[in-house]
């Protein structure tokens, strides 16, 4: 049934929020002094919070009170969404509130909220390309990041042109809560962050945008300080998978080349999604001296993961902390690991923690950031030949088994496709040697089976990214050198 628009919306907030319907008049001339007074006229047949606000944020582009562009676009859609989410006081009295009886429900809700307030972009999500390929390291997940819109030309050069900023500091400050948005930094007026206490310092617990998994969320340090990784990072990430139930908890490394997209701000990531790392089995196991409470093992994986696992988390810090000390400084040249050249350190680890079945669970992964006149991009980096599917670092989602590849491989895949089919294409420079190469290997392609032929492909280059990334290779020279460094920690005698 047609309705207003405007009344339709006002409804929803209503529905959706403290407001009451004495509040509707208020609300109505908030949302027309931001829409503008032409949308009284315009009908809908829409029923949904979310598709509602998109119709109000196009009108305003017709009535022209904001610009034609994805950035007024979004800066008005945050502000119209804000009108159904909670101040932070409010939300987070409420979340505690909760979380004194029912620590799994408060998290429930406020992921329900995320969703409702369109923080989190679930139109934009759904329109990935994600599916899993079978490999000898079990099922890698592959998603093609489609999510996240891209800039306007035209607005990446008035970006360019504008007075620079720098508030918020970054997209992980605490000040990003409220924020109005800009042309260089997104629009986060219905954005909210739940404050906790972490290891004696404040941190802040927020959802991703663009999520890439089930419930992935942002652990963040109140204040603008740069990464690193060390014993308090542990103690850290295992306080947090205990304070939030069901959620693993990891780490970017904190060296360039090996570290994530932002290194200059403490976070960590986490969620509710099993990685095909997680399932992975132990290629052997051992226990370190001093450590016989703790089960340890070297994970069957393509890049060099020690898996520790205990019921007394204080231990695991230790033993996670001596590990690392270890690594800092453990250079064996016999396979091209090196701590350091001209005082420049190559080693750090990309740590993840989990709890199950009353253990707590520690994924080490061993991370070298050495280049070479061979490797310029990094020794342990996707090397050229696989870099046509994926050419940037590897971070912790890639490390645990989920590929974020680029949009443009949406198309690019699709040509080689048609290639595959002998059918008229365009294939990308860097991609017509591996194109030719599937050719060859399954001239009885057909179109029923080709999507799965390059998926197949797409699955195992993956799989050679790790291999590129893992430190010691899974050759017997590589497993015989992992185990030197593993006895270089200190283990049990039998």
């Amino acid at each position: 049934m047609s309705q207003g628009v405007l009344d339709a919306f006002i409804t929803e907030v209503i529905s959706e929020s403290s407001f009451e319907e004495m509040d509707r008049i208020y609300l109505t001339n908030r949302v027309l002094a931001r829409v503008g007074d032409g949308v009284l006229e315009v009908e809908t047949e829409l029923d949904d919070l979310i598709d509602l606000k998109d119709q109000l944020v196009e009108e305003a582009v017709r009535l022209e009170t904001i610009e034609d562009s994805q950035t007024a676009r979004e800066i008005l859609g945050a502000e119209l969404m804000n009108f159904i989410t909670p101040a932070p006081s409010q939300l987070n009295r409420d979340f505690w509130t909760t979380y004194g009886s029912n620590p799994e429900q408060a998290v429930a809700d406020f992921y329900q909220l995320s969703k409702k307030n369109d923080y989190i972009k679930l139109k934009a999500i759904a329109k990935n390309i994600a599916f899993k390929t079978p490999t000898e390291y079990g099922d890698l997940e592959i998603t093609i990041n489609l999510s996240k819109p891209e800039k306007d030309p035209k607005e990446i050069a008035a970006a360019k042109k504008a007075k620079n900023s720098n508030y918020p500091a970054c997209q992980l400050c605490m000040e990003n809560e409220g924020y109005q948005g800009r042309l260089d930094h997104p629009a986060r007026a219905n954005h909210r962050i739940i404050r906790f206490d972490l290891a004696g310092q404040e941190w802040g617990f927020q959802y991703s945008p663009y999520a890439y998994f089930n419930e992935h969320c942002i652990f963040l340090h109140s204040q603008h300080l740069p990464m690193a990784i060390s014993r308090l990072t542990f103690e850290r990430l295992l306080d947090i998978v205990e304070s939030f139930p069901g959620y693993f908890a990891g780490s970017n490394a904190d060296l360039p080349i090996v570290g994530g997209s932002i290194l200059t701000h403490d976070h960590y990531q986490g969620g509710r999604h099993t990685f095909p790392m997680e399932i992975a089995e132990l290629d052997c196991s051992f226990t370190f001296s001093g450590f016989e409470e703790v089960e340890a093992g070297i994970v069957k994986w393509p890049m060099s993961v020690i898996r520790l696992r205990s019921e007394k988390k204080q231990l695991l810090i230790e033993l996670a902390d001596k590990i690392l000390q270890v690594w800092r400084t453990y250079s064996d040249p016999s396979v091209q690991i090196l701590a350091e050249s001209e005082g420049e350190p190559h080693h750090t680890i990309t740590p993840i923690s989990r709890r199950k079945d009353g253990c707590f669970e520690l994924d080490l992964v061993l991370r070298d950031n050495q280049t070479s006149s061979e490797y310029p991009d990094g020794i342990y980096h996707p090397h050229r030949d696989v870099q046509h599917i994926k050419k940037e670092n590897i971070g912790l989602i890639e490390v645990m088994g989920l590929a974020i590849l680029p949009p443009r491989l949406k198309e690019e895949l699709k040509q080689v496709e048609l290639f595959l089919l002998g059918e008229d294409c365009r294939v990308a420079a860097y991609h017509q040697e591996w194109a030719n190469q599937l050719k060859d290997q399954n001239p009885d392609v057909s179109s029923e089976t080709v999507e799965g032929v390059v998926q197949a492909s797409v699955g195992q280059i993956f799989s050679r990214v790790l291999e590129d990334a893992g430190v010691y290779k899974r050759t017997e020279e590589g497993k015989v050198a992992f185990m030197r460094f593993v006895q270089s920690v200190g283990l049990k005698e039998e």
